[in-house]
Parts: C-alpha cells; sequence; structure tokens
C-alpha cells in the first residue's frame, strides 16, 4: 500500500492498529505519522514501531492519505474543526468512536469527505480484534479493500451496514466485558475448589479462547459444540441445567438489549 496513514491520537487502540500494520508489512514504518499532546505516549509508540510522531494535529492531516481518528468521542467536535481545512482532498477518514455516524462525521467537517466508520475491540491489543466497518458512498470498492485490509492486520473484519453499528457494539465493540466477567467467575469457582488462583484464569481463559475457536474453525452451530461435552446424567450437563435455571442466556440477552439502546441513545 503506498500511502501516508495517519493517527491523531497514540492510545491502545491505535497502537493496536499501528502494531498490527507493520506486522504485516501494509507500510513501511516511515509512512506512518501520529500526532498526541502526551509526550510520553508518542516517545513509547516511536521507539517501539520507529514512526514518525508530532504534537501538531494539522501536520497529521495535511500529510495523511488515511487518517485514523482514535481519541475519545468527546474529542471528535475539537479535533476535527482544528483539522478540517487542512486535510487533503481525497483523504480517508476512519473514525473508531462509539456514537459517531458517518452523517454526524460529514457535518462536522462541513463537506461531503470519505469516511468510514469502524468499531473494533480491545482484543485487538493481542492481534485478534473484530472489528466492523461501514463506509459512506464517497469510499470506492478498491479503498474500502484498503481498509479492511488495515483492519485485518490485528484480527478480524467485516463489511456492515451502518444500521447494525450499535448491535455490533454490544456483540464485540462491548462484549469482552461480559467474556472477562464469565472466566473471573469460572476462576472464582474453581479457586473455591481448590485451585490456585492464577491456574484456575489460565485454565478459564484457555477454554474460553478454544472454545470460540472451534466455533469459529468447525463451521458447527455453538449448541451442538455444546452436545457434544454433555453426556447423559454427567457433569456437563449437570452444570448447563444449572445454567439455564439461573437464566445465563435471559441474563446475556438482556444485558446486550440494554447496550444496543445505550449506543442508539449516543448516536442521536
Amino acid at each position: 500500500m503506498d500511502k501516508i496513514i495517519g493517527f491523531i491520537g497514540s492510545g491502545n487502540m491505535g497502537q493496536a492498529m499501528i502494531g498490527g500494520i507493520i506486522k504485516a508489512e501494509l507500510v513501511l514504518p516511515q509512512n506512518i505519522i501520529v500526532s498526541d499532546l502526551n509526550e510520553d505516549s508518542l516517545k513509547a509508540v516511536t521507539e517501539k514501531y520507529g514512526i514518525n510522531i508530532t504534537k501538531d494535529n494539522k501536520e497529521v492531516a495535511k500529510k495523511a492519505d488515511i487518517l485514523v481518528l482514535s481519541i475519545k468521542p468527546n474529542l471528535y467536535p475539537i479535533v476535527i474543526n482544528e483539522i478540517k481545512d487542512y486535510i487533503k482532498e481525497n483523504i480517508i477518514i476512519v473514525t473508531i468512536a462509539a456514537g459517531k455516524s458517518l452523517n454526524s462525521t460529514e457535518e462536522a467537517f462541513g463537506k461531503k469527505v470519505k469516511v468510514v466508520r469502524v468499531m473494533p475491540n480491545t482484543p485487538a491489543l493481542v492481534g485478534e480484534g473484530m472489528s466492523a466497518a461501514c463506509p459512506n458512498t464517497m469510499v470506492s470498492k478498491e479503498e474500502t479493500k484498503e481498509i479492511m485490509m488495515i483492519l485485518e492486520s490485528f484480527g478480524e473484519a467485516e463489511l456492515v451496514s451502518e444500521r447494525l453499528m450499535d448491535v455490533v457494539t454490544a456483540v464485540s465493540g462491548s462484549a469482552p466485558a461480559y467474556v472477562y466477567m464469565f472466566i473471573e467467575a469460572m476462576a472464582d469457582a474453581a479457586v473455591l475448589g481448590g485451585m490456585p488462583r492464577n491456574q484456575a484464569y489460565k485454565f478459564a481463559s484457555q477454554t474460553v479462547l478454544g472454545s470460540g475457536k472451534m466455533v469459529l474453525e468447525t463451521g458447527m452451530h455453538p449448541g451442538a459444540l455444546k452436545d457434544m461435552v454433555c453426556s447423559p446424567g454427567g457433569t456437563t450437563i449437570e452444570a448447563v441445567a444449572k445454567l439455564e435455571e439461573q437464566g445465563l442466556r435471559t441474563a446475556v440477552i438482556s444485558a446486550m438489549k440494554s447496550c444496543i439502546e445505550k449506543s442508539k441513545e449516543m448516536s442521536k
């Protein structure tokens, strides 16, 4: 990819994306430029990846062919207002903030711009992210393909319609938190049974990782995989029955429904 990729913000998600891009050799490190007010963060990211850094957002805006706004949602209006008169004519703006619609980003720039709305998640930090992308009508198929290559450099990615972005927030963006709670609860139970804490976390975490991989790689229905573990009258079906009794499925669905509604509120 013969383009300059710019990042405004060098936080965890920005660094996860930079790491993936460099590891996949999509562009050379010198073709990446990052701005941030945090000098320590900038120093760390350039020492780790050998990329260009600056404290000037406008400098990034002037140079970037693809610009990732890896900042908090509340900073979007401020930063966009600062850079909107300095961006290249054919720049592709990538947003990664919850609640920022394509239309709201276009309105903030005050003109028609190429925008790809992206919802990544924190497992991107270990190269196992799940990202959703939604380009506006100005982004070409070839340009969309380039953005997807970037997203797939730190995990998996899917194109979705914008109306599904609130659902994406619930099923992947916010979902690591639910999974961590499940892992923690499993580990607590293992500790209650006498297992050392560190060992309990390893058993629980690897089991979740492996179970997800089985769904993805076998293509089997999760219910069928569950049935394979449940022997008649055995320990697993006993545990499954208790989970059903306690309303595990209802709790998860209810939580995700609330997450979707909150995401819709933030998008207004």
